[in-house]
């Protein structure tokens, strides 16, 4: 065999041993009971190992210097998967193996203690373990900066954003940052001075709200022979593209609370899922970066499922299902209450022009303690500290401060800035489509989303990782990523 196809063979092993945690991070935050935590924690800890030491043999680094040779009679897609291996050897041979070790360890341990501490509002009893996740945090941002020539927060941002630059993210930011809040109060002025739409009464059946959501995933493309929609503590998408599992979360007092919910992680699904099927398990067929993820599940929950089309066609559909009289059910009712701008605690319940905010926040906070500008004791003041001057309100408690994310717990530092980037994204990828197809609208209101999906597909989905993030949003969109769509977006939406 070649030395390229020696290594397709090798990272189709590794890819294999990727889905299986994958497939294990969905069973605990879901199915897996409170006494498996050191089991499952092991586990994940186990195939994380095996997975670096496969991608840190030897033998690897030679392969690729080898199959680099050989490139003159491979395709596009062979080149870009055998970038994309050196990239994840890279990245995988800066770090010692019982640094992955401790650092799985850490994060799991602390995600259990994550999950009783926030409903108890008890920062205190999850500090310790906090601070070993940070510890080791920083151990291997500093491993990936000298292994990968980055500063150390970019080293951790690339592992979810290629290429990311903390550059480029502050010029994004900074431009928000500068038309965010006058924005915000025009929106908010223009709010008041018109009538509240009436709400709902509850209460709301879980399983109705289940059956609701249900359907509405399958008119927009959701296979459910290869995907499951489950509850969780934090909704995400995760699983295999051939086997979707999706969480979401429902209040009996508030059913557009799961809906959206689960419309948003629909999003993430229909992206796994059309990923190309020929790379599977192949570093060029998975997804490119968390951006462009955090774009797809946008594009569906904020530029269609809360627009005034998809209100026309899925009110009706809630009436009937969720057994609704009266006004509050009517579509424009339904619309106005899916946009209503309310300034609050919650990220994830946050609207589209006040969730910007939220992000900024933590991305601030994050690279201060990495840099070990901000103790972790005092992170819950630093918190209010920024909410106070970002939204002008304060949490009362920790709760809904600094305890409500899931991702520092985890062990997921330098992640948050690709949701505010897949805003970005997500706004000038639904400029291009509305171009492209000029009965979009139409489209939506009759529930007919395979001509949005098509488009997706051809210009997103299909892709994988074939090309770097800003290549392919400059062959979707025809320029790089800016801000104008988004802020465009924003100003037709609250203040048209």
């Amino acid at each position: 065999m070649s030395a390229y196809t020696t290594l397709e063979v090798r990272f189709r092993r590794i890819g294999g041993v990727r889905q299986a945690i994958s497939m294990l991070h969905w069973d605990g935050a879901t199915m897996m009971p409170p006494g498996g935590s050191g089991a499952h924690a092991e586990q994940i800890a186990t195939l994380q190992v095996l997975m670096h030491e496969q991608l840190t043999a030897p033998e690897i680094g030679d392969l690729l210097t080898a199959a680099e040779g050989e490139t003159e009679g491979m395709g596009p897609w062979q080149r870009a998967n055998l970038r994309e291996m050196r990239r994840r050897w890279r990245h995988a041979v800066a770090v010692p193996g019982d640094l992955v070790a401790a650092h799985s360890h850490a994060a799991s341990a602390c995600e259990v203690v994550w999950r009783a501490a926030r409903p108890a509002n008890d920062f205190a009893s999850v500090l310790p373990t906090l601070g070993e996740v940070l510890r080791l945090t920083r151990e291997v941002a500093a491993a990936k900066a000298v292994g990968l020539g980055l500063s150390p927060y970019e080293a951790l941002l690339d592992a979810y954003e290629p290429d990311g630059s903390t550059a480029e993210i502050d010029r994004l930011f900074g431009e928000i940052e500068g038309f965010l809040p006058d924005l915000l109060d025009r929106a908010l002025a223009r709010q008041a001075g018109r009538n509240t739409p009436p709400t709902p009464a509850g209460p709301f059946r879980v399983s109705a709200q289940r059956e609701a959501s249900v359907g509405l995933m399958e008119r927009l493309g959701f296979d459910f022979a290869r995907g499951r929609l489950d509850v969780s503590a934090h909704p995400f998408c995760g699983g295999t593209p051939d086997d979707v599992r999706i969480t979401t979360r429902y209040d009996e007092a508030d059913f557009a609370t799961g809906l959206m919910s689960t419309l948003h992680e629909t999003g993430h699904a229909l992206y796994e899922r059309s990923l190309p099927a020929e790379w599977r398990l192949q570093p060029v067929g998975a997804a490119r970066g968390m951006a462009m993820h955090e774009s797809q599940s946008l594009l569906i929950e904020m530029q269609v499922c809360r627009s005034p089309q998809f209100a026309r066609f899925a009110a009706p559909i809630l009436r009937s299902i969720l057994g609704g009289e009266g006004d509050a059910w009517e579509p424009e009712a339904f619309y106005l209450r899916q946009i209503r701008v309310r300034p609050g605690l919650i990220r994830v319940d946050a609207d589209e022009i006040t969730y910007p905010a939220h992000v900024i926040l933590r991305c601030r906070l994050e690279r201060a303690m990495l840099a070990g500008d901000l103790a972790l004791a005092d992170l819950p003041g630093a918190w209010r500290d920024e909410m106070q001057k970002r939204l002008g309100i304060v949490p009362q408690d920790d709760r809904d401060g600094c305890l409500q994310d899931i991702h520092w717990y985890d062990g997921l530092w330098g992640y948050f800035a690709t949701y505010t980037l897949g805003a970005l994204i997500a706004a000038q990828l639904a400029a291009s489509v509305r171009l492209s197809l000029p009965t979009l609208a139409d489209d939506i209101v009759r529930g007919e989303f395979r001509p949005l999906l098509q488009w997706l597909g051809t210009n997103v989905h299909s892709k994988g990782s074939l090309l770097s993030t800003a290549e392919m949003i400059s062959e979707a969109t025809g320029r790089p990523l800016g801000t104008a769509d988004f802020e465009l977006h924003l100003r037709e939406r609250y203040l048209g």
